[in-house]
């Protein structure tokens, strides 16, 4: 199928990945972004297959029902919340592939992974063709936070507290295999709506992560100890108040308290996609980053 994909959110870094795969096929792309301000990066401007930039809100009906109105099929890496919006105004023929998270598995009251629940919901009681993507924690895109923030932490603390020890398991997926479940997912016949879940090759302790971050990095490796999240959770809070270089959030400590493990079967049944292993998705990640340097 040749017709152009429009892309809700392609100012971001999913949105841009899928942009560049989708060009580098020979399939036109659509953006469709939410600042009026944004240009396309200086390599693709001039791109015979990329479409001036259509500027709608997720929270103006009209201009995203404007934006979408000769829309075969439609990606959306903008947050689950919206999806209500996205189905109001999105052709009732089109194709949707809309991105949302496993962090609606959280066990943890949390209000982003309600809402990511929420917009499943609406999706699957839509009827519409397509299906809601759920990757776990996305490395590997350029400017992302998850990998290198970790990293950037390594290199200033002798240590490495985790609850628990980081006994919890965690399963990051590559940039690029997202991107290739999109890509598949966007040529398959979907009858109705369904979700599937994108995770990475395997699963692995907080602590074998970390382990493996600082080794991709060129980093010493972490000495890791256990200390309450109670007390964690207390320092993020100062931390993130004072705007400290090193800081997390309590509820990404929260979310070290649970497993956070998926079976990769479906995703290769259903879209052919085999992820990558860790320690290669790590070794590309920092090597592109050295090249961007």
């Amino acid at each position: 199928m040749s017709e152009p994909v429009h892309i809700i959110g392609a100012s971001g870094k999913s949105g841009q990945a899928l942009t560049r795969c989708l060009l580098a096929d020979g399939i036109g792309v659509v953006p469709v972004v939410r600042s009026a301000d944004w240009r396309p990066p200086a390599d693709l401007r001039a791109h015979p297959r990329l479409a001036p930039p259509r500027r709608a809100d997720l929270g103006d009906e009209t201009a995203l029902t404007a934006a979408l109105a000769d829309a075969g099929r439609i990606v959306t890496t903008a947050h689950a919340r919206h999806t209500a919006a996205l189905l109001a105004a999105a052709p009732r023929a089109a194709r949707l592939v809309l991105l949302g998270s496993t962090r609606r598995f959280t066990r943890f009251p949390d209000a982003l992974a309600d809402e990511i629940t929420a917009g499943e919901a609406a999706f699957l009681a839509s009827g519409r063709a397509g299906v809601m993507l759920h990757p776990t924690m996305i490395y590997g895109a350029t400017g992302e936070e998850n990998v290198q923030r970790l990293a950037a932490m390594l290199r200033r603390l002798p240590f490495l507290p985790l609850p628990g020890g980081g006994r919890s398991l965690i399963q990051p997926i590559h940039q690029d295999d997202v991107t290739a479940s999109i890509r598949a997912a966007l040529d398959m016949p979907w009858a109705g709506p369904e979700t599937l879940v994108l995770a990475g090759a395997e699963a692995v302790t907080y602590a074998e992560f970390a382990r493996a971050v600082a080794a991709a990095a060129g980093l010493p490796r972490p000495r890791i100890f256990a200390m309450p999240a109670a007390l964690l959770i207390l320092a993020a809070r100062i931390t993130t108040r004072l705007s400290l270089p090193v800081r997390a959030n309590p509820g990404e400590i929260r979310r070290l308290l649970e497993d956070k493990a998926f079976s990769t079967a479906p995703m290769l049944a259903r879209l052919g996609v085999r992820p990558c292993g860790l320690a290669a998705g790590l070794a590309r990640t920092f090597q592109a980053a050295k090249m961007a340097v």
